[in-house]
Formats: C-alpha cells, structure tokens, sequence
C-alpha cells in the first residue's frame, strides 16, 4: 500500500515548513503499518519561496500555473503514484491519531473515500461556534471538509478528479460525483472525527463575519459567483 499526501500551496510560506514537518512525523503511523507515504506539494504560481521550503523539507514539488484550488489539487494528484490519495491544505496539521484512524477506514475496506472533523487553533469563542455546527453538518451529511479529503485514487480518476470549472466548494462537488460512484459500487464516504484536523485560523483573522456573510449573499443570489475568481476573494486575494 502507499499514501499519496498532496498539498495545494499558493504563497504559502509563513506555514508550509510546520505543515510539512508536522505531516513527516504523522505519517510514521503508515511505517509502522510497512505503506509506503509520499509527500506532493503542487506550487500554485507562488511569487514566494512556497517551492523553495517544499524542496527542503523533501517534499515533491510540481508547478501548475493556473491559479485555482482544483487544479492545484488535481496536478498534485496526477504526479502522485499512491494506491491513496490524500488533500491537505498547507495550513493544517492532521497527527499521528487522524492518520492512524485514516489508515483503518482504509483497511476495513468499506470506504472509497472520507474526511474529518475540524479543531480550529486559537479561535475567538464565536468561531468556535460556527465549527461545532460545521462538525455537525459534516458527520451528519458526510461532507468532508476541503481542508483534509482522502480518497481511493482509481475512484478519483472514475470521477475525473475535482472540477476545474469551480473557484470555491469544490469539495462538495467533488464529494456528490464520489457519492454516486459509491452508490454503484457499495462504498461510502465517511468523516471520522476522533481526531480532528487541526487547521490555522487565518481566515478568521484576516476576514471580518460581514465578509462572509456578503459571500454568502452572493452565493446564495448567484450560484454562477463559484464559476468566477473574482467573486472568490477569500482564497485568491493572497492575504496570508
């Protein structure tokens, strides 16, 4: 068996070295088992030293010019050579017990792919909220989060990867298409949450809740706003 970990990275130098040495020491959980792990960062047309810090943490660095989370994702996931694939984004931190129970789901043979439950570090209160109800939703519909996605990669190829077509969300997609072939095949998507991720609270540092709730607006009066970078400011201002 062996563990693809592929990192969608865009200007992502202040976290990326603790990302990638967090992900070295939890993938010991796939040694022990005697899989076989590799680590893909796909450099999303940085301007940064984001490829330069993934080369010397040994990490695999491939270059995908158009700037888009699916297409960072999907580059990643073609130079990748695991029997499984699995999205990190390179501010979160999944350890040694998440994998460990990612290895399991694996092993019990009964899912095509899954995700986790979210902890996010140093959150004000309010937030603290809003991730509770997202844990919720989550287990209860089995959407995995984008933050942390893993998934059988012949199952990813069937579905023809994530939707490139799509700035934003393109988890939930990418989850409906699993979900189908799930259905065909007697498999399912899971979200295990004994251990859960813990990613940066960035985005609720660097973003103010009227800016969500404006994306929300826009969202939800045009579906077509996920089809456009520019209506996606929040993961393509480059605010880090």
């Amino acid at each position: 068996m062996k563990i693809s970990i592929v990192i969608p990275a865009f200007n992502e130098e202040l976290l990326l070295a603790g990302t990638l040495e967090n992900l070295g020491s939890a993938s010991a959980v796939f040694e022990r088992q005697e899989w076989q792990s590799e680590i893909i960062v796909c450099d999303n047309n940085s301007t940064d030293r984001t490829a330069e810090i993934a080369r010397t943490a040994g990490a695999r660095v491939v270059f995908e010019p158009v700037n888009q989370i699916a297409r960072a994702r999907n580059a990643g996931a073609a130079a990748a050579t695991g029997d499984w694939l699995i999205f990190v984004d390179a501010d979160s931190y999944p350890d040694e017990g998440l994998f460990a129970d990612t290895a399991a789901a694996i092993g019990a043979g009964g899912c095509l792919a899954g995700g986790a439950t979210l902890r996010i570090a140093e959150a004000k209160l309010d937030w603290t909220s809003v991730i509770r109800g997202w844990n919720f939703v989550s287990r209860a519909g089995n959407w995995p989060c984008g933050a942390f996605i893993f998934v059988e990669a012949d199952a990813f190829r069937k579905i023809g990867g994530f939707n490139d077509r799509i700035f934003a969300g393109e988890e939930v997609d990418f989850t409906r298409r699993l979900r189908r072939l799930g259905r065909a095949t007697g498999r399912k998507v899971v979200i295990l949450h004994r251990h859960p991720l813990l990613t940066s609270a960035r985005k609720f540092r660097l973003y103010s809740k009227w800016t969500y709730g404006r994306l929300l607006l826009r969202l939800i009066l045009n579906r077509g706003t996920i089809t456009r970078r520019e209506g996606c400011e929040l993961w393509y201002d480059g605010k880090r």
